[in-house]
């Protein structure tokens, strides 16, 4: 919970814990009713399909409920600004698994001015990870450096994406957010049902 740029109510998560326990311990420390929320950041991904659904879904339905305004922002930039706090500087690998032996991978340029996106979001194969890493390139994502020993662990903060959003004005409405995927989805329809004799 931000209030005038200032941390509040903060949760953490703790294992399984349901997305509305975790509100309700953010707005109890801040000591704020969920009336008076005035707008709601969503962790849009890439990351956990069903966290990040859970999270819109929940951003939806406050939304309908109260008519709270929405942003959504991406994991990479949310991390990008936490190495920019830990005064990592320099050009910066985001590196984010993404099954599969791939990764979601984003370039940024972090110096003493705003964060700088040198190369956009993409899928990377771990051959080309492991080349940056021998190289010495500096990686961070989440729980990264199981793959990479040199990189280094963050994860996207909720406090981080609170301040992120609060410098912003561009709200949307909650059915027009979408999870950052980047891979095409695919479904097999199941085939029809056969009656037995």
């Amino acid at each position: 919970m931000l209030d005038e740029g200032k941390l509040r109510g903060h949760a953490a998560e703790t294992g399984g814990r349901r997305v509305i326990g975790l509100v309700e311990d953010a707005l109890r420390q801040a000591g704020c009713e969920r009336e008076a929320v005035e707008a709601i950041a969503v962790g849009l991904g890439p990351g956990s399909y069903t966290g990040i659904r859970g999270a819109i879904a929940f951003a939806q339905g406050w939304q309908l409920g109260l008519g709270t305004k929405i942003i959504g922002i991406s994991s990479v930039e949310c991390l990008a600004e936490q190495a920019a706090m830990e005064k990592i500087v320099g050009p910066v690998n985001i590196v984010i698994d993404a099954q599969r032996n791939e990764f979601y991978l984003a370039r940024y340029e972090i110096g003493s001015g705003p964060l700088r996106q040198i190369d956009p979001l993409r899928l990377a194969a771990l051959s080309e990870i492991q080349k940056l890493d021998a190289a010495g390139e500096k990686i961070i994502g989440p729980d990264i450096n199981s793959w990479f020993p040199r990189a280094l662990n963050l994860h996207p903060d909720a406090a981080v994406l609170g301040r992120l959003a609060s410098g912003r004005a561009d709200f949307i409405s909650g059915d027009k957010l979408e999870p950052i995927y980047l891979r095409e989805t695919a479904f097999k329809k199941a085939p029809p049902l056969r009656i037995l004799p």
